[in-house]
């Protein structure tokens, strides 16, 4: 090796140690630091001894006492504490071992921690207090500490979330119970209508909502968020909602027992409409195409349709808003029977016709089930529940059950208008087969369009020309023309 190149190794030596700490006083002290991450007890004792700098930091600013509390140890953090090390000392994105100690959740060193100084209404970045952090992880001795520390219950973060909300939205139900004793308000509100009980419908922690409305939270309050634009919540949902709509069906049902109307419909559906896009969602990709929601407990969704029936629920429950347009099914008058069709979810619908659905029942603009089962109300092509099959299954049921395939609606539309809107050639033969009649069919709607020129791909939205349904369409025309010709 060159004469050149070793100094500037030893240059180079000389610069890294000069960047992590005065050369000749810090970097035996960056070594106690280091032995604290690796939880190397005995060396950060030793060091101690040798009159280290208890408060040395790494380059991210985590100390020895944030390293014991990050591996729980009370013994270390007594002795740190012992070497005058700073309780209060904050890395450089504003953490301390307090909130470390509660985001493990160890008790010990918390206590240790309070006992030397530590503010318990510290907050770190956004706002997050030592409280919140104990409660979102759960661990009802770290929340008792920080409570007895003086820590502010009711203290709110960037986004004005508290630590109730947390523990509830975590369902930590001990944690719940010793913030409400200790004054927590669990009617509080963030600008998206989310309180905590709210927030434990939407997880579906029902130990927490039992809580909470023990504790006199009003079980059928609703949401008013300031906006309902992208994912927030509709205006005047109730808790029931959120868990039907979350798939948490055991709690629903948990919420009726407690007193919920198993028939509001204030968010403009009710529990048994929604059970139609639960468990049939969209496929596009704006926020109707969510997958559909994990859920949780030990009830169906069908039998949860069953028991919610059997507790007040109106299965032939119409909707008393809604508003229609061209390719929209109003919602203003339909059922939950209404919207099964829509989604062609054959299952549910044959739960609701066993329970008392009336399978003909309209909405307000006079669509039928079976003509939002034939496509009346499909606006993106592609992107709605349904296949042709299931489509065609549940056509043939509802004929089964006295629908009419020759109904034309209060817009002059009819099956063959929705068939064209859906692009299913294969439905449109089959509603032929089940005696669809040309002369009814084939005629403009209030739109100007009849269903070939639907299939033409004169509909709103994005163009969409279906060549193999406009065929069938004419095929169906054709043979009904043969056919009549054959009986003169």
């Amino acid at each position: 090796m060159n004469s050149l190149l070793c100094k500037m190794m030893v240059v180079a030596t000389l610069v890294l140690f000069a960047e992590s700490g005065d050369l000749y006083g810090e970097t035996s002290a960056i070594l106690l630091v280091d032995a604290a991450e690796s939880a190397d007890w005995a060396s950060v004792e030793k060091q101690l001894r040798a009159n280290q700098n208890p408060n040395a930091r790494q380059l991210d600013g985590m100390t020895a006492l944030h390293w014991a509390a990050f591996h729980g140890s009370d013994e270390a953090t007594r002795v740190l504490i012992d070497a005058a090390a700073d309780v209060e000392s904050q890395t450089e994105y504003g953490i301390t071992a307090l909130s470390i100690a509660c985001e493990t959740g160890k008790p010990k060193v918390v206590r240790a921690l309070l006992e030397a100084g530590a503010d318990p209404n510290q907050t770190i970045a956004g706002g997050e207090t030592p409280l919140m952090t104990a409660a979102r992880t759960g661990i009802v001795d770290c929340v008792d500490l920080l409570l007895e520390a003086g820590a502010k219950v009711d203290s709110i973060e960037r986004n004005g979330q508290t630590a109730l909300m947390w523990a509830a939205a975590e369902g930590h139900t001990q944690v719940v119970k010793r913030l409400l004793y200790a004054g927590a308000d669990p009617n509080r509100s963030l600008p998206s209508g989310f309180t905590p009980l709210m927030f434990a419908a939407r997880q579906g922690k029902i130990e927490v909502a039992r809580t909470l409305i023990a504790s006199g939270v009003e079980v059928n309050g609703v949401m008013q968020p300031k906006s309902t634009r992208g994912r927030a919540p509709r205006d005047k949902m109730s808790a029931l909602m959120l868990a039907v709509e979350s798939g948490h069906f055991e709690l629903a049902l948990e919420l009726v027992h407690l007193g919920a109307d198993p028939n509001d419909q204030r968010s403009g559906y009710a529990p048994l409409h929604a059970v139609s896009w639960v468990r049939r969602t969209n496929i596009g990709d704006n926020f109707d195409g969510d997958p559909p929601p994990r859920g949780s407990g030990k009830v169906t969704d069908l039998e949860f349709v069953r028991e919610i029936v059997r507790l007040g629920a109106d299965v032939n429950l119409q909707l008393s808003k809604g508003k229609g347009g061209r390719a929209r099914l109003n919602h203003q008058g339909a059922t939950p029977f209404l919207l099964a069709s829509k989604t062609a979810d054959i299952e549910l619908l044959k739960v609701l016709n066993d329970l008392g659905a009336d399978p003909t029942r309209t909405n307000v603009e006079d669509v039928t089930p079976l003509l939002a089962a034939a496509g009346i109300g499909v606006f993106a092509v592609g992107e709605e529940p349904g296949t042709p099959d299931e489509v065609i299954a549940t056509l043939r049921l509802l004929c089964s059950l006295g629908a009419d395939v020759n109904h034309i609606d209060g817009n002059g539309e009819t099956v063959m208008h929705g068939a064209a809107y859906r692009n299913f050639p294969t439905v449109v033969t089959e509603l032929h087969r089940l005696g669809a009649e040309a002369r009814t069919w084939n005629r403009k709607s209030k739109y100007g369009t009849t269903p070939m020129d639907v299939a033409q791909g004169k509909r709103p939205g994005s163009f969409k020309p279906s060549p193999e349904t406009l065929a069938a369409l004419v095929a169906a025309i054709e043979k009904e023309t043969a056919g009549s010709g054959e009986n003169n």
